[in-house]
């Protein structure tokens, strides 16, 4: 029952399967081969739109290189307060830029509200010079508590945005489970709804280790191929990047693997509702449930095997907690099957 993260399942046997499909034989380096070329236009095509691609081997150099495509001298970035970005990348958008800050926006339940951005990035005027300069605006789809933004909302973050004069950026580490749970297309979710430029996750669902910064904004991708070599993120087999990418893509495998597991996190939700010791904090949108249990019941459930985390209070939750209870995060990923949702709920009813 390893509901802990969706970092911890393994690979798709297809994607395994392409890999040594892959190893023999030669092909040129540093992103240059026939497979890597494919796999940029099989972006295009997917996203509607010509696209530049950029390879990375983590979510967090794909946030990172993102905000340096948008850095500017004294750059400040807009995030929601609790996004990864801010909390859980130990500074690396700084550390990548020289030196740019991300500045935190509040919003309920992981999403930025858009009168608080425009209250936020406003502040930054010119006669605030050195507070620093706005650079960027970055959302995360899906959120960091398993919500997901409408198109709609997408475009009124990206009309404060623009107004400004800002890029957006979209860290989409669950891409694929935000696309599934709306009812929208890629291009809708993106660059018609005002995203200039993505973070592109296939490693939590599914890959070895394959992400991307995808530039949707030409404008923003000049620099991105040196500023990538600086970073350590050119690899020379590259081709096994795109080999990850070509069986996701497949048979559209990234978007099956990905509907699986937000039903799965539905059916955990339902077992969940169902049980007399513990309740939903919020519903579910993606493949991430968020529970609230008492102490003494998280502690029986992980010591029969269930694996999960205790979470944090997010802005604008509406709940009430006992001193006795706390919010549990749990996720599911392509991995999760029906028999790991039944012996959770035969667990979580006893």
């Amino acid at each position: 029952m390893i509901f802990a993260s969706d970092n911890w399942a393994g690979a798709h046997p297809d994607i395994s399967a392409n890999l040594s499909r892959n190893a023999a034989g030669a092909s040129t380096a540093y992103g240059d081969g026939d497979l890597d070329r494919a796999i940029y236009r099989r972006f295009s095509e997917i996203f509607e739109r010509e696209v530049a691609v950029f390879f990375v081997a983590t979510g967090t150099a794909a946030n990172a290189l993102s905000m340096s495509a948008c850095n500017r001298i004294g750059g400040v970035a807009f995030c929601h307060s609790e996004a990864h970005m801010t909390v859980d990348e130990f500074g690396a958008p700084s550390f990548f830029t020289g030196g740019a800050r991300m500045s935190p926006v509040p919003g309920a339940l992981g999403r930025i509200d858009p009168q608080a951005l425009d209250r936020a990035i406003t502040r930054y005027s010119q006669d605030l010079a050195p507070a620093g300069q706005p650079m960027a605006v970055t959302i995360t789809q899906a959120t960091e508590v398993g919500t997901v933004y409408t198109v709609a909302e997408i475009a009124a973050i990206s009309e404060v945005s623009h107004r400004h004069g800002l890029p957006l950026h979209m860290d989409g580490a669950r891409f694929a489970n935000a696309i599934a749970a709306i009812d929208a297309t890629v291009a809708e979710m993106t660059w018609k709804s005002g995203i200039d430029i993505v973070s592109f996750g296939g490693t939590k669902n599914g890959c070895w280790m394959a992400d991307a910064v995808v530039v949707l904004n030409p404008d923003l991708g000049r620099d991105l191929r040196l500023l990538r070599q600086r970073a350590a993120q050119n690899f020379s087999k590259s081709r096994f990047i795109a080999a990850q990418f070509e069986a996701y893509f497949a048979d559209d495998l990234w978007l099956k693997t990905a509907r699986h597991a937000n039903v799965m996190a539905a059916r955990l939700a339902a077992a969940i509702e169902d049980s007399a010791s513990a309740r939903l904090a919020w519903l579910p949108q993606a493949n991430e449930v968020f529970a609230i249990l008492s102490h003494d019941n998280a502690a029986r459930l992980q010591a029969a095997g269930a694996k999960f985390y205790e979470w944090g209070v997010p802005h604008g939750f509406d709940g009430h907690l006992s001193e006795n209870e706390a919010i549990h995060r749990f996720v599911t990923s392509f991995a999760t099957t029906d028999e790991d949702i039944a012996q959770f709920e035969a667990l979580i009813c006893a």
